[in-house]
């Protein structure tokens, strides 16, 4: 799924963000070592893309357990969902998440930013620094992220990622129905797929 507009080079403001960030780091890809049971999990749909593109290599995923600070972050993400975010993720039980280096650099991190092709990627990484809050299109208050920094607000660091808002609704619902959760009011129409996490 292209995340471009007609008429604009496919592709080229989002790589030139994303490799102009890693240049100057640090960068969404990069955990705090120690933090990484807060990484968002990767669906089993969404792990079948990345090993369907890039083939399956050992480390590439890493099982992590459903931990108090991970389960009190999806609460966050998803606010009055509880039930159905302990319901997917139970506490005591495990998820897969994209592994990380000994510094917390994710595996396809490179040194012009992520080496998976946009479409290929999961969900949250193509959604952020974006986010659905109370059926608007807001951001994460990343101070340390290029686009915020530069874009200032939603509709500045859209345009910096040649998004739209359109966009980011249907990659949040995409996100959702990936991870387990049911489509809410508005969201657009998307094909749910099963998701199955951890081992």
């Amino acid at each position: 799924m292209s995340m471009d507009r007609p008429g604009k080079a496919r592709g080229a403001p989002a790589a030139d963000s994303c490799a102009r960030c890693a240049a100057v780091g640090p960068t969404c890809c990069v955990m705090t070592p120690g933090h990484e049971d807060q990484c968002f999990p990767v669906s089993e749909m969404e792990r079948q893309r990345i090993v369907e593109q890039v083939g399956l290599s050992r480390g590439t995923f890493t099982p992590e357990a459903n931990g108090a600070s991970f389960l009190a972050s999806l609460r966050r993400l998803f606010p009055g969902e509880r039930q159905a975010v302990e319901a997917l993720f139970p506490p005591g039980g495990r998820h897969l998440r994209l592994s990380t280096g000994p510094s917390g650099r994710c595996v396809f991190l490179r040194a012009d930013g992520c080496g998976l092709p946009r479409p290929v990627r999961p969900y949250y990484c193509r959604l952020f620094p974006f986010w659905m809050a109370a059926g608007r299109v807001s951001a994460f208050a990343a101070t340390t992220c290029l686009v915020h920094r530069e874009g200032r607000t939603v509709a500045g660091m859209l345009a910096l990622l040649d998004m739209t808002e359109a966009q980011v609704r249907d990659l949040h619902g995409r996100l959702r129905l990936a991870w387990g959760l049911p489509p809410r009011e508005g969201m657009p129409t998307v094909t749910p797929s099963p998701a199955r996490f951890g081992t």
